[in-house]
């Protein structure tokens, strides 16, 4: 299975990021690309790919044992950017150390578990929140400029999840991932 551990913001601060969105999807040349859905909006800690389900239970064990040794934290969405003309993106504000720190620790127990280190390996962490995706026919600083004023606010991390992503169908048009919420461990309080 095709699987992810991230962070999700809470409704009151997705809820905040959608009323822009919305402002940004009125801009020229919005319906070229191809936005995520709220639903499924995330911050990813560690992309871990396809995944044996014999290694899933020791993934699940590690994953609480790196949310246990992680003390909650404040993080924000603010601001925003992109990667080229491929990718725009919500930025994170807030003690974006911590997050980094359990974005290592899960990528290091996904790698201890068999099921890493997938496929951003090598990249190094980004914080950030995916909002659209381009072909790069469409450039994108229009965009990051209308996200440029952009202040969420702030919530407390309480827990990190391992996420199953869907891929839909090859061939359906408009078609979007589906994900699913497999568990969640609390950060230690």
């Amino acid at each position: 299975m095709r699987l992810f551990v991230a962070v999700l913001p809470p409704e009151r601060v997705v809820a905040e990021l959608d009323g822009r969105v919305d402002d940004l999807k009125r801009l020229p040349d919005a319906g070229a690309l191809r936005w995520t859905e709220r639903a499924g909006w995330h911050l990813t800690l560690a992309f871990l790919g396809e995944v044996d389900d014999a290694v899933v239970a020791d993934l699940g064990a590690r994953l609480g044992r790196a949310a246990w040794r992680t003390a909650p934290f404040a993080l924000a969405l603010r601001g925003g950017g992109r990667f080229g003309d491929r990718a725009l993106w919500a930025g994170v504000a807030g003690e974006a150390a911590a997050l980094r720190l359990l974005a290592e620790r899960v990528s290091a127990a996904g790698r201890r578990a068999g099921a890493g280190p997938g496929v951003d390996a090598g990249r190094g962490f980004h914080p950030h929140l995916t909002l659209a995706r381009g072909r790069g026919e469409v450039g994108l600083r229009p965009f990051v400029e209308g996200l440029g004023g952009f202040s969420g606010a702030e919530w407390e991390v309480g827990e990190l999840v391992l996420v199953r992503s869907h891929l839909p169908r090859a061939g359906l048009q408009g078609a979007r991932p589906r994900y699913e919420p497999l568990s969640t461990w609390p950060l230690r309080t």
